[in-house]
């Protein structure tokens, strides 16, 4: 399996223009790490479902000669490989969602691209750390037991409402579960366990037809969630629960942790940074915000 699917999603309102996968994460945009990571992974099919405003995903993972011939002029080879570096990573294809009319609807827009292959899905709000290496444990599930994988987390029972929710039983493994059944977003209480399903998944090409059948549900969308529900009582879902780091791009606060996270990983960033981080809440936890001292 070599191919990958990455949807659209929306962080109003610095993506009125630009899509929030192109938001910076330190030096690179969020959704060079999704596909660093399939990368990675052994996944080079990458496709990506976009809404409106696309041509700036298209544009990064292309090549741009003119620059790359400045750069090259000045022997700048530093830049160069870093400007270079997304057109390499992948054969990178495009298709537009046309409507949002939920995430399974977005994986039913790559069946045509995907054929009857299994394939990986990454949400470009969930950024896995590069260390980690889960993807490639979710292939590996995906060959021992067939079917379609899902990645999960234990979250805090308040959060459930935030995430779809998987019902589990153990396995020989220990962080392999198999799914019995999923619910999209439910309340705290109706929630069967607190392993919540983060943004990549293995699927089979079954999810398709099961995707067909699925009728729109929250907010008159296509929810993936149903139709993973469907294979999920018929067997054939498997989780990998996942213990490391995950970023998450799609909430504000969580966007700027995602942001600071990895600069501590930049040896030639993270110990300056980590100094004026600490002089800096030092000052505002004495009442003031330090802005005079550190404003240049």
């Amino acid at each position: 399996m070599g191919r990958m699917i990455v949807p659209h999603t929306r962080f109003p309102p610095a993506t009125k223009a630009t899509p929030k996968e192109m938001l910076p994460v330190v030096d690179k945009p969020a959704i060079q790490y999704v596909v660093e990571e399939a990368a990675a992974a052994g996944l080079d099919d990458v496709l990506m479902i976009t809404g409106r405003h696309k041509r700036a995903i298209e544009d990064h993972f292309d090549h741009a000669f003119e620059l790359e011939q400045a750069l090259a002029a000045k022997g700048d080879t530093v830049r160069l490989d870093a400007v270079r570096d997304p057109a390499r990573l992948a054969g990178i294809h495009h298709i537009r969602q046309g409507e949002p009319l939920g995430l399974g609807h977005a994986v039913l827009c790559a069946r045509r691209h995907v054929g009857a292959e299994p394939f990986g899905v990454l949400l470009g709000d969930d950024l896995i750390d590069p260390r980690e290496t889960l993807l490639s444990r979710m292939l590996d599930v995906r060959d021992a037991h067939g079917g379609s994988v899902v990645a999960l987390m234990e979250v805090a029972r308040e959060q459930i409402p935030l995430h779809g929710c998987a019902a589990v039983e153990r396995t020989g493994d220990d962080d392999v579960v198999r799914v019995t059944g999923l619910v999209e977003k439910p309340s705290p209480e109706n929630a069967p366990r607190t392993y919540a399903v983060i943004g990549r998944h293995v699927l089979d090409p079954a999810v398709f037809a099961a995707l067909e059948r699925t009728p729109p549900g929250r907010g008159g969308e296509i929810q993936l969630t149903d139709a993973l529900q469907e294979l999920a009582v018929g067997g054939t879902v498997h989780g990998v629960v996942f213990e490391g780091l995950r970023y998450d791009t799609g909430d504000k606060a969580d966007y700027l942790r995602t942001v600071v996270r990895p600069a501590f990983d930049r040896p030639y960033l993270g110990p300056e940074f980590l100094a004026w981080l600490k002089e800096f809440v030092a000052a505002a936890e004495n009442g003031g915000t330090g802005h005079r001292r550190f404003a240049a």
